[in-house]
């Protein structure tokens, strides 16, 4: 039922002029993507293995570190993974990458040599440990305080700001 539910929404997007119920196509979903899968109850995660069964659709569950740990309490899910794959934080070049978009997409030029952006990288990395989610999170809510407070520079202080905005652990 749930996968007639999302067909229904990809053939109205491909399809918006047509009115009417008539019937699906159920071809076109071939990948069921879960963000946040640790929050999934045990009921869900055996409709999930039920869907995957019945459909042989491909499923990606991604979660917090410990979600393998989870799935690993339910054998007859956890016997269908096929692999889990755990994101090692941004360090060095890999997070100066990440940072000159984000800075590029504010319509800036991150120089890491300026000290007003040398703090601004070295609390952003101290606040994100180098977690990619948590950086684009940080940065909507960057991007949010310079529009609002007309800035046109990210300094530690917007960087800070930004953070109080956010739900995370201890920093």
């Amino acid at each position: 039922m749930p996968t007639i539910r999302i067909e229904g929404c990809i053939d109205l997007a491909l399809h918006p002029g047509r009115v009417g119920l008539e019937p699906v196509n159920t071809d076109g979903v071939k990948l069921l993507v879960i963000d946040e899968a640790e929050r999934l109850s045990t009921q869900s995660l055996e409709h999930i293995r039920d869907i995957f069964d019945r459909t042989g659709i491909g499923v990606i569950l991604i979660g917090m570190p410990g979600l393998e740990r989870k799935l690993e309490r339910y054998p007859q899910l956890y016997s269908r993974i096929g692999f889990a794959h755990h994101y090692r934080p941004l360090k060095g070049d890999e997070l100066t990458f990440v940072l000159t978009r984000h800075w590029r997409k504010l319509g800036l030029q991150l120089d890491d040599a300026d000290f007003t952006d040398h703090q601004a990288i070295a609390s952003i990395a101290r606040i994100t440990g180098g977690n990619f989610r948590l950086l684009h999170r940080l940065f909507v809510q960057i991007e949010r305080i310079l529009k609002i407070n007309e800035l046109s520079l990210v300094t530690d202080d917007v960087v800070e700001a930004a953070r109080s905005t956010l739900v995370i652990g201890a920093t």
